[in-house]
């Protein structure tokens, strides 16, 4: 039996816990993403049922991984840290009625199966948490531009005017 398949409604209406670390290299899709495949994502998910009495996760990832700087292609380490809330629907017409009734950007409506994959949705999760181009602020070996001036070309006219 997989750990990570769980009954999504019956988790919410027990106002279950689960927590958790798992290796990047674990989950392909961040893997692939990652440089080397190192790290570990710690992830938390929080059954219950909201105002309006719909199930929801509240859904915790956080940890590090290592990308590429697209700028100077050297290891860039990037700290993931994102938290969500997750309105649970049987199916897409459903959650397509709450996502309205809701109104709020803020909030995803998701439809679920009978089992839902925690292991994906914690991918997901730290997928969407990262840059489309992660770079540094500094890149190593170059050095930071403290002032905009030092590269601005000296106009020949402004020597002229100093010859005055």
């Amino acid at each position: 039996m997989n750990p990570f398949l769980i009954d999504a409604f019956k988790f919410c209406r027990l106002s279950e816990r689960l927590e958790g670390t798992t290796p990047i290299a674990e989950m392909g899709r961040l893997a692939e993403a990652s440089h080397d495949g190192q790290g570990a994502i710690a992830w938390a998910v929080q059954g219950g049922s909201g105002d309006l009495g719909y199930p929801q996760l509240t859904l915790q990832v956080s940890g590090s991984i290592n990308l590429l700087c697209q700028r100077c292609l050297t290891p860039l380490n990037v700290n993931i840290d994102s938290q969500s809330l997750l309105i649970l629907a049987k199916d897409e017409n459903r959650a397509d009625e709450i996502e309205e009734q809701l109104d709020d950007d803020a909030i995803d409506v998701i439809a679920v199966p009978d089992e839902l994959n925690l292991r994906d949705l914690i991918e997901d999760e730290a997928l969407l948490s990262l840059s489309l181009a992660p770079k540094h602020e500094v890149c190593p070996g170059h050095p930071a531009v403290t002032d905009s001036r030092k590269n601005e070309k000296t106009s020949p006219f402004a020597v002229l005017k100093n010859l005055k």
